[in-house]
């Protein structure tokens, strides 16, 4: 339980998708329930292949499950081990629950004594905690989220999120079949983003000698579409730079966005 207490999410926002080591993602174990159904095992996790826990746990601390309502959930049973957190959702009424881990925070490189230092954390505590004069002080804002998404019953609709890289999906991300075209609207504070890069890349690249990334841009209006090849789960990523900072000492802004979508046989 002590990994809960590091602030943000560690790796997560150290740096946009082309350069950065590790992946981040959270994997639910059922997508679609019915009847009876009402739980969720959700495991989270920093790591080298899609869905496999081989590096270290994600943090809990920015947790975010909304309801059918738009009211939030408390997660149940969290727990963090090594390689991986995780925690139960209880559905208790029908529609559908957007579950993510949504960070804004910042990150701090300078020098000191000739070695160089490095912090992140809260934008908040950026004064407390890095030297407002540091040589050759850098500061970045990062707006992370890492999400999935999971009905119980009939689904409902998904709400716009204001902040940061997010989708709004023209096709309900739990009505995803293998062999069919899926549509989606990506946005950046909940506007469409136009030409920006898309990766997606199906499960189970440890069994396989290429990761077979689909990669796609956004049309002007933000939209992408893709035609799911085979059943199975999926990372949707998509990262982005801007001056659009909430931080005044940042000189920029990196946005990180993924998302765990599960493709159904037909």
């Amino acid at each position: 339980m002590k990994r809960f207490a590091t602030p943000l999410l560690a790796l997560a926002f150290l740096l946009p998708a082309a350069t950065q080591a590790h992946d981040i993602w959270i994997v639910p174990s059922a997508t679609v329930l019915s009847g009876d159904e009402g739980w969720v095992t959700v495991d989270a996790a920093v790591g080298n292949d899609k869905f496999y826990f081989n590096h270290r746990p994600m943090n809990l601390s920015a947790l975010q499950i909304t309801g059918p309502d738009g009211k939030q959930v408390e997660a149940e049973n969290k727990f963090s081990g090594e390689l991986r957190s995780g925690f139960d959702v209880h559905l208790t009424t029908d529609g559908t629950y957007r579950i993510a881990i949504a960070s804004d925070g910042a990150t701090a490189r300078w020098k000191e004594d000739g070695k160089m230092k490095r912090w992140f954390g809260p934008a908040a505590d950026l004064a407390k905690k890095v030297p407002a004069k540091a040589e050759g002080l850098e500061v970045q804002e990062r707006v992370s989220r890492v999400e999935t998404f999971v009905t119980k019953g009939k689904p409902t609709a998904i709400g716009k999120i204001d902040k940061g890289i997010s989708l709004i999906p023209v096709t309900h991300p739990n009505d995803l079949f293998s062999g069919e075209h899926a549509k989606f609207i990506a946005t950046i504070d909940g506007k469409p983003a136009a030409q920006i890069p898309v990766e997606i890349v199906p499960g189970g690249s440890r069994y396989r000698d290429t990761l077979n990334t689909i990669k796609l841009t956004t049309n002007d209006k933000g939209e992408f579409e893709v035609k799911w090849p085979q059943p199975g789960q999926y990372w949707l990523h998509i990262s982005s730079q801007d001056q659009k900072t909430s931080v005044p000492q940042a000189s920029k802004r990196s946005l990180l966005y993924s998302a765990t979508l599960e493709v159904l046989p037909q």
